[in-house]
């Protein structure tokens, strides 16, 4: 199987936890920590189910990942997520000494790894991790739009009812 071929199923296997965010009502982000051929940790995003703005997605994967390896330190392991992180998860990275990352869609408002701000190359940190973006990023940008003109039709849908019931009981 090519480097390619690799990066792209593990895609696909966060691709499947963004779909079960989604399910839980949020925001459709997925991460898998992998070690070699191996899975060491998965997450979803979960801040508004935890009731935790730390739980996202790939820190839910590292803190799974420390716990399988006994080990804060991460090292020779790739994350795969299908959003460029933020910069906490980014900070996360390269604190657990991650060695390479791999997302799908940029995020250009929030990214830390190179849309907006690079916190996982910038030279003065004590560690950078390698990054290589736009994995199935078509897919996993489109799962996002998808989900969030799901959200504003839900919410107008909403706001219509409750005027016609305002207006039925004038």
């Amino acid at each position: 199987m090519s480097d390619t071929q690799i990066d792209e199923k593990w895609m696909r296997h966060a691709l499947t936890l963004a779909r079960r965010a989604w399910e839980e009502g949020e925001v459709p982000v997925g991460a898998v920590l992998v070690q070699g051929d191996t899975v060491i940790g998965e997450g979803w995003n979960r801040p508004i189910g935890y009731h935790d703005p730390t739980a996202h997605a790939e820190i839910m994967a590292l803190r799974q990942g420390g716990k399988v390896l006994e080990n804060y330190r991460l090292l020779d392991t790739t994350l795969y997520v299908t959003l460029e992180p933020c910069v906490m998860c980014a900070g996360a990275m390269v604190h657990g000494r991650v060695g390479r990352l791999v997302f799908g869609a940029r995020d250009e408002k929030t990214g830390a790894a190179g849309s907006l701000l690079d916190i996982l190359g910038h030279a003065g940190m004590n560690h950078q991790v390698s990054v290589e973006q736009g994995v199935l990023a078509a897919e996993c940008a489109a799962m996002l739009s998808d989900f969030f003109r799901h959200r504003r039709a839900e919410k107008k849908a909403l706001r219509d009812r409750l005027r016609a019931e305002m207006l039925k009981g004038e």
